[in-house]
């Protein structure tokens, strides 16, 4: 395959953690701080927000640059969906011909590709002769700074 964004390791939720953590309604200036304790919303916990379908979830790593338009880049954390269908311009977890694979999901003239966001790699066709599965579609990336 020429066009890489590779996964690199895969994960599964723990959901037997719950660690709910303030959430500020206001947002964030870059300007001076200024007391906000009376401004607390809610408690957020991160896997009731990033998890909608427990048993279908899992994490992957990537490495490569394939999909740095779509703000994914090396090194990030992607939250993937297995409950979720695989529809047109979804970014999507695939496995083709043995290797995993994030991309743009595209149907073009009755033809199917995985596109990737970034220029510098080339669109790839899926055909009747690929071994191609959808493993899921991706809902979230945790980016570190």
């Amino acid at each position: 395959m020429d066009s890489k964004l590779i996964v690199e390791q895969v994960f599964s939720p723990d959901r037997s953690t719950v660690c709910a953590l303030p959430l500020y309604m206001t947002p964030v200036t870059a300007g001076f701080p200024s007391p906000a304790e009376d401004y607390i919303e809610g408690r957020l916990d991160l896997n009731q927000y990033l998890i909608k379908h427990p048993a279908a979830t899992f994490f992957v790593r990537v490495s490569g640059d394939s999909m740095k338009g779509a703000g994914i880049h090396p090194g990030d954390l992607l939250v993937v969906d297995r409950a979720l269908e695989p529809t047109e311009g979804r970014i999507i977890i695939a496995v083709v011909n043995g290797e995993l694979t994030v991309k743009r999901l595209r149907r073009r003239k009755g033809r199917l590709f995985l596109i990737p966001d970034n220029q510098n790699y080339p669109d790839l066709e899926i055909d009747e002769a690929m071994d191609f599965q959808v493993w899921g579609v991706v809902t979230n990336v945790i980016h570190p700074l």
